[in-house]
């Protein structure tokens, strides 16, 4: 025996030191993969070298790379405070740990760490650049455009901070400097659209429409899958009455990009204006992809102010003050200074080109008594003028991310793929054949599990898994016929506990149940039976639920009540008790069993017992540090409860362990 010990304990020396060799292969391999954009494949390889080398930073780092491309920014912080923990004099880190904070709107703690970078790297264009932007955020005009003008001092041929310099002048109404700018971008680099693109903007700014309409052809001849060039193109054919034109543009941007709420904005005005169908559809799809063009709910305000406006008026007057008139004059230039200061907010933030709504509220200054046709005729050249308004900055984010034109690959952003979002499912008791090499459905080991293996010799092989198993029914009834046969030589614990798990697995409850209450008959210390139990209660509820058509779309605000099949309401938390007394049993005889507090944080959080959900998944994941789907849940939690920020967290140490759909649902709730 201590010769076979012997034995494995060299191989696993061997095994081990094999590994350290290969390391610098798996650092390689996940660099490629960022540079192909398979950044999920890339973190199984970073993941690698971490657990063989934690104290090298480079892993970390490039793991942080891997995260900020799939928009995971706090866990790619992570990655970069770890590297910068063990290496603190690391330009790129704090490079990059700047950026992912600046595209969390953390503007401070960005110019921070670029103001770090350049102690260790002062001849750093790109930091320049990246500190110029995070001030331009700031409205730091004159901040962003002396460092821009910095990162020219070094490379005088910069496009990226020409481009952005030319950006600040619009902002600052230098439209001229704009152009000289953009102008020497187009001679450095002749075919680069979004130089086009930009000159046409600040053409627009100039009235110069015949100037912006050309620039707007070229940037889409360079760039014909550009939907905002198709768009702004639109907006100039639209202001010059060319609404066919404009249409066909629009139509473009949407095909482009079908959720760009400003070209349905815009379209469906040109629609309206020629009176073709289809605008009123328009209008609420632009509402529904973006707020602001909500027209009744501004529509709503302005009435609001209005009403409000009329209210303090005839209060004034009632008041008999010698100085209403006065106060009301002021009031109307108060209120006309404020529009035209929200009016100069909305063109400096509205970064989709569309023409703004109507919220101009001076016009409802007029009294009660004031005609209602000129009322209208002067609300609707207010509207046209409004919608005729000159498009506004689109600041190009040129802050220079890792490989961010690289071509997307099948599981590289899975951020940007449309995914169901709800909670891992519970885990259950699964098996293979003896032969079987479906190696991905293994997930977990426990000695829990590792004890039915031994007493059934292998055969079948049970695992743990919350995979669904519908395709391997045949061999799940193969195995009820096996057990039926060793019922019948031995009838014991062991042997009702197997079939039972199997006659859970083909759906057939009733017959499970009976096999696992005789188990436990014979054997009541194993915690695995009222596991099993638990989860076959679990399955049969929920089959109700779902034949019953309560069951919520959503897991975590799912409802507490069900229909029976004689349309009678049943208490669903009658049936979760004997669950939930089930998972309590196995906890107590073992206590280590990380997947009994899973899935009982599962059941919780069905039953909106959202805080004892998240002390059961705690506990899991202390027990289970790498338990996937333990982060995955507890972050869906934490933020439905409002914690955005440890949602995240969650979501990304999810993503990191291989749930890469956590991706999504953090680019979508948390960014």
């Amino acid at each position: 025996m201590k010769r076979i010990l012997a034995i494995l304990f060299l191989g696993l020396l061997i095994a081990q030191s094999q590994a350290q060799v290969n390391l610098n292969h798996y650092m390689t391999v996940g660099q490629t993969r960022i540079q192909i954009g398979n950044y999920t494949g890339a973190i199984e390889y970073f993941n690698i070298v971490i657990k063989f080398k934690p104290y090298l930073p480079e892993a970390y780092f490039y793991r942080g790379v891997a995260k900020h491309q799939l928009e995971d920014y706090r866990g790619a912080i992570q990655d970069y405070n770890k590297a910068l923990e063990i290496k603190p004099f690391y330009p790129r880190a704090y490079t990059n740990r700047g950026m992912a904070y600046h595209n969390l709107k953390e503007y401070d703690e960005a110019i921070s760490d670029y103001n770090k970078a350049l102690e260790f790297d002062p001849d750093n264009e790109s930091i320049y650049n990246n500190r110029g932007i995070a001030k331009l955020a700031q409205k730091n005009m004159e901040g962003a455009i002396e460092d821009y003008n910095k990162a020219l001092e070094i490379n005088p041929k910069s496009t990226y901070a020409l481009m952005n310099r030319s950006n600040a002048k619009i902002v600052q109404s230098d439209i001229n400097g704009a152009i000289r700018d953009l102008n020497q971008v187009i001679i450095i680099r002749p075919h680069y659209a979004a130089a086009y693109l930009n000159r046409g903007l600040a053409r627009f700014e100039q009235d110069d429409f015949a100037s912006a309409l050309r620039d707007y052809d070229q940037s889409i001849r360079l760039d014909p899958k550009n939907a905002l060039a198709f768009n702004n193109r639109g907006i100039v054919k639209h202001k010059l009455e060319d609404y066919v034109g404009a249409i066909m543009d629009y139509d473009m941007a949407i095909q482009l990009n079908p959720e760009m709420a400003s070209a349905y904005f815009n379209r469906a005005m040109a629609r309206e204006i020629l009176g073709r169908p289809g605008y009123t559809s328009d209008y609420k799809i632009a509402s529904q992809l973006d707020p602001k063009f909500d027209l009744e709910s501004r529509r709503l305000d302005a009435e609001q102010l209005a009403q409000n406006q009329q209210n303090q008026q005839n209060q004034n007057q009632g008041q008999n003050s010698p100085n209403a008139q006065s106060q009301q004059s002021g009031n109307s230039q108060n209120n006309s200074s404020a529009t035209s200061a929200k009016n100069n907010t909305t063109q400096q933030n509205n970064s989709s080109g569309a023409p703004p709504a109507n919220n101009n509220p001076q016009k409802n200054n007029a009294s009660s008594n004031a005609n209602t046709q000129n009322k209208q005729e002067d609300e609707k050249e207010n509207n046209e003028r409004n919608r005729r308004r000159r498009m506004n900055l689109i600041i190009e984010d040129s802050r220079n991310l890792p490989d961010d034109e690289e071509e997307e690959v099948d599981d590289g952003r899975i951020q940007n793929k449309n995914i169901v979002i709800d909670l891992q499912p519970i885990f259950i008791i699964s098996a293979f054949d003896k032969n079987d090499v479906d190696y991905d459905r293994f997930q977990y080991y426990n000695m829990a599990i590792e004890d039915l293996n031994e007493k059934n010799n292998y055969n079948p092989l049970l695992t743990i898994s919350n995979k669904p198993v519908a395709e391997y029914m045949d061999v799940f009834e193969n195995f009820i016929l096996y057990f039926n046969a060793r019922l019948e030589i031995q009838k014991n614990a062991h042997n009702y506990l197997n079939r039972g798990i199997f006659n859970s697995l083909t759906g057939n409850y009733n017959d499970a149940l009976a096999d696992i209450d005789q188990s436990i008959k014979m054997d009541d210390k194993n915690g695995v039976a009222y596991f099993t139990q638990a989860n076959c209660r679990f399955k049969m509820l929920q089959e109700i639920e779902m034949n019953s058509g309560s069951e919520s779309e959503f897991s975590i605000p799912i409802t507490q009540r069900f229909s029976t099949d004689d349309g009678q309401q049943s208490h669903a938390n009658i049936d979760y008790k004997e669950i939930m007394d089930d998972y309590e049993v196995t906890l107590f005889l073992n206590p280590k069993f990380f997947f009994g507090y899973y899935n009982r944080a599962y059941i919780k959080l069905r039953l909106k017992e959202y805080k004892s959900a998240i002390e059961d998944l705690n506990r899991a994941i202390e027990l289970e540090p790498e338990f996937a789907e333990a982060y995955f849940n507890r972050g869906l939690t934490k933020i439905y409860l409002d914690d955005v920020e440890g949602g995240a967290l969650d979501l990304s140490r999810a993503g990191e362990l291989g749930l890469i759909g956590a991706y999504n649902i953090i680019k979508r709730y948390c960014n």
